[in-house]
């Protein structure tokens, strides 16, 4: 897994920065980041969670907690264009001091801060209050830049409308400075979960035999390699389906499922209702919201 820094100007003491260029591939990085896709939608992936995203997606990071934004095909034009765009704002936990992030004032902001670690969406008033301050501190400069910066610490200070991504189990597990075998594996799981996925393309990737790597992933992760695999696979295939996608053999087919069968079968076992029901379910309880 890579460490993507990206350049920190000498006569600023955090980063802001908009990016035209493809979003990075799976990265961590010793940064707090704050992270608003303006332009693109794709498949959003942080630690152990894959969710689509799209135009006004904002994330908040913890240091270390790997993450990957990939826009869907229709992003890249044919003579290498990309049509993608995002605002990114990364800090140091130290940038203020050892200790402006632990003083009694900001024990609230503190504490969000401690909960990024496994990822925060944010969402609501505090998520357009938030994107309106960071499109205007891309063109900032100086003590303005850094009090914009204050005015979203305080939007985060009492953050009440959020979803945290990644798990306990896939954070607790995750060592930033060691490159083990379950962090190669887990990087291979992640990017390449749609397409077929070969144990021994694994046992190759983290230099293990067999029993090895059985015994470690499923201590570490508290099931198979195969379970794990069919979690993440299901697990996106409910995040497409509770969204616009209605095709049952298109969401088979982006969850990395050969057949529809197979797909039906295993959403079944791990959901105990097919897909086809699980849509319904979930369109009438929001169809009724509106009633």
């Amino acid at each position: 897994m890579s460490k993507i820094r990206l350049l920190q100007e000498p006569n600023k003491s955090f980063i802001v920065f908009k990016e035209t260029n493809p979003f990075s591939r799976w990265h961590h990085h010793p940064e707090y980041e704050l992270v608003l896709i303006t332009k693109g939608k794709g498949r959003r992936m942080v630690g152990d969670h894959i969710d689509r995203f799209k135009d006004n997606d904002l994330v908040l990071l913890g240091p270390y907690a790997p993450h990957e934004w990939m826009c869907d095909a229709e992003y890249f034009e044919p003579n290498g264009h990309f049509l993608g765009e995002g605002v990114v704002i990364q800090f140091l936990p130290d940038f203020l001091g050892d200790k402006f992030f632990e003083v009694p004032e900001n024990i609230p902001l503190n504490a969000i801060l401690n909960e990024s670690a496994r990822a925060i969406e944010i969402l609501g008033d505090s998520k357009e209050k938030i994107i309106e301050i960071m499109h205007g501190i891309i063109d900032s400069e100086g003590n303005d830049r850094l009090y914009q910066l204050f005015s979203i610490f305080k939007i985060l200070s009492s953050l009440k409308e959020f979803h945290i991504l990644a798990s306990t189990a896939f954070i607790n597990q995750f060592k930033p400075d060691e490159n083990t075998p379950m962090q190669k594996a887990m990087q291979y799981i992640m990017q390449n979960f749609q397409h077929q996925i070969y144990l021994n393309d694994l046992l190759e990737i983290t230099n293990m035999s067999y029993s090895s790597f059985y015994v470690l992933f499923k201590n570490t992760y508290r099931m198979t390699f195969k379970e794990y695999l069919l979690n993440i696979r299901v697990g996106y295939a409910c995040k497409l389906l509770t969204g616009t996608l209605q095709n049952i053999s298109e969401t088979a087919y982006l969850c990395g499922f050969e057949n529809i069968s197979n797909f039906n079968r295993q959403f079944k076992h791990l959901k105990g209702i097919t897909p086809s029901e699980f849509h319904k379910q979930v369109h009438e309880k929001r169809s009724a919201l509106y009633l």
